[in-house]
């Protein structure tokens, strides 16, 4: 098992990871429409974008934390 001190990374690893997976493929299928390319447009397309998207979340996610225990009433 990984140590609990990496659950931050690891957490944004993987979320970046499918949330990139998904939206590439969609952008990908929608632009070019389903061929013999498809895959490897959408891959070429999302390694790319998960390079963008992990340092994004590792970024953002502590902030959304932050914001959302802001909105959320304390019971």
């Amino acid at each position: 098992m990984i140590p609990k001190k990496y659950a931050q990374l690891l957490f944004s690893l993987i979320l970046s990871g499918l949330m990139s997976l998904l939206v590439s493929g969609i952008t990908t299928v929608r632009t070019t429409g389903l061929h013999d390319q498809t895959l490897h447009l959408w891959l070429s397309a999302w390694l790319p974008a998960w390079i963008v998207a992990f340092p994004s979340v590792m970024v953002v996610a502590p902030l959304t934390q932050k914001l959302v225990a802001m909105l959320v009433r304390k019971d």
